[in-house]
């Protein structure tokens, strides 16, 4: 069972002193002293084989699942994507999105989207399970991790291979900025295309759902800044297909139009 297994299970019984206890028998117990937890591809590979096309394959053990294959985000990373079935199914995805213009950044405050990496917010994969969102997607792709003594939330080490790069980073806690967080949908692009428009509760799942967070290479994710695919694209091409179905799948899950530029562009990656 790993880090982010037990803490699921954690906070499934939570107030259950006794079902603690048995997980703790069963040699969860052990996982929590050891820090150790499966690597991104060994999640990756126990995720294969569920049926249908997805993206599992060799290059998928280094970066992640198949975005086809992770509809909810809750599978590490961001797998490349190889064959022309994909794709196809990838453009499907794509060919749903809506377009608009543009709207206005007039009252756009990243505190309107809740404060940054909050447990609270409803409605979304791993929150309320003890751990902020950060240390969460830390977990969930990250390996060779280790956590503050006394902790299985805070990730002080670990290795990254980060897929907007294609490069393997050793990260650690220290030279936090190293690793950051990147909102595929930025939340000001959001908030230009609609979530001004939002209650505050939907803001904060579009701020913290795991669907929409991909650990990546610090200075990389800087130089996104807010841009949609049409104005910014990972440096890694073997990536492009697979972050425009992610793009799309964000885009369909919460509503939101992207531009025409955009859409466009996103097709183009998959061979629109």
């Amino acid at each position: 069972m790993s880090r982010v297994d037990e803490r699921r299970a954690r906070t499934f019984l939570r107030g259950g002193a006794l079902a603690l206890s048995v997980l703790a028998l069963a040699g969860c117990a052990g996982e929590l002293e050891s820090g150790a937890k499966p690597s991104a591809s060994a999640s990756a590979s126990a995720s294969a084989g569920t049926g249908g096309s997805g993206g599992e394959g060799a290059e998928a053990g280094a970066f992640g699942a198949s975005p086809l294959a992770n509809d909810d985000g809750t599978k590490p990373g961001l797998a490349p994507i190889t064959s022309d079935a994909d794709r196809k199914a990838g453009l499907a995805v794509i060919e749903e999105v809506t377009t608009k213009s543009r709207g206005s950044s007039s009252g756009y405050d990243r505190k309107k989207f809740g404060y940054a990496w909050m447990d609270t917010a409803d409605g979304v994969p791993l929150a309320g399970n003890g751990c902020d969102t950060r240390n969460d997607l830390l977990a969930r792709d990250g390996k060779d991790l280790k956590y503050r003594s006394g902790s299985d939330c805070i990730v002080v080490s670990m290795n990254l291979n980060d897929p907007y790069t294609g490069k393997e980073i050793e990260w650690r806690k220290e030279a936090a900025a190293k690793v950051q967080i990147d909102h595929v949908i930025p939340l000001s692009y959001g908030w230009k295309m609609g979530a001004s428009k939002w209650d505050a509760a939907k803001r904060k799942q579009l701020a913290n759902d795991p669907l929409n967070l991909v650990p990546v290479d610090g200075p990389t994710n800087g130089s996104k800044s807010d841009s949609g695919p049409a104005d910014w694209l990972p440096p890694s091409e073997q990536i492009h297909c697979s972050y425009a179905i992610r793009f799309a799948q964000v885009a369909l899950k919460y509503e939101l139009p992207v531009t025409t530029a955009d859409k466009e562009t996103m097709q183009e990656q998959c061979g629109g």
